[in-house]
């Protein structure tokens, strides 16, 4: 018997995994989380086998959320979703110390491979990423401009590129109004551009937002 911890803010979601799971793993115990708060909590209050946590949830950042179970349990494995292609953040999830990353449009393909592949001790890897993962290691590429930012910055950067102000992202994120302001002013500095339209423009022509 396994038991899965899945998060993610639409329950669709959430319903449509279970469902993946349980056919896979009929005496699966799975529980739920809405947010990545309610996420962290589960996690430090139960034992789990699996995580399944989606990239983009209200409050903290499915990266920030990650870094928060990987300090609370190292060995966890935890495999991030998102709608956004592999190409966009499967490096930088494996990087920050997920054991893999699923596009949603592919999940009811991979899940129960990416499941069993963790449950073993091993990354689950598509032979795309493993060739994008190994370009990042040997080669000397170029890297983009949103490649150079932090976790923490890339998610600063996606929410000034989805129009919030510097007020509401530090709510959202639970940080001041001074620390997110320096935290643009680093993304501006980094991806050498000087408004949010700009960064807006660039989010879109990447399909990052």
């Amino acid at each position: 018997m396994i038991r899965v911890l899945i998060a993610d803010d639409h329950a669709i979601v959430r319903k449509g995994l279970k469902q993946l799971l349980l056919e896979e793993y009929p005496s699966a115990v799975i529980g739920e989380a809405g947010d990545a708060e309610t996420l962290v909590a589960a996690a430090t209050n139960d034992q789990w086998d699996v995580v399944i946590c989606d990239m983009n949830m209200p409050g903290r950042s499915g990266l920030d959320a990650l870094s928060q179970l990987k300090h609370l349990n190292p060995k966890l494995p935890v495999l991030i979703i998102s709608m956004y292609p592999e190409d966009q953040y499967a490096l930088r999830v494996l990087k920050a110390g997920a054991s893999g990353y699923l596009a949603k449009e592919t999940v009811h393909d991979e899940l129960s491979k990416a499941i069993r592949t963790v449950l073993n001790g091993r990354k689950y890897i598509t032979p795309d990423v493993a060739e994008r993962l190994a370009e990042s290691l040997t080669a000397e590429t170029e890297k983009k401009p949103h490649e150079l930012l932090s976790d923490r910055e890339f998610d600063v950067f996606k929410l000034l590129a989805v129009g919030k102000s510097v007020t509401e992202i530090a709510e959202q994120l639970s940080l001041s109004v001074t620390t997110i302001s320096t935290y643009r002013s680093r993304i501006m500095e980094k991806m050498q551009m000087h408004s949010n339209a700009e960064l807006a423009r660039y989010a879109i022509e990447n399909k990052i937002a």
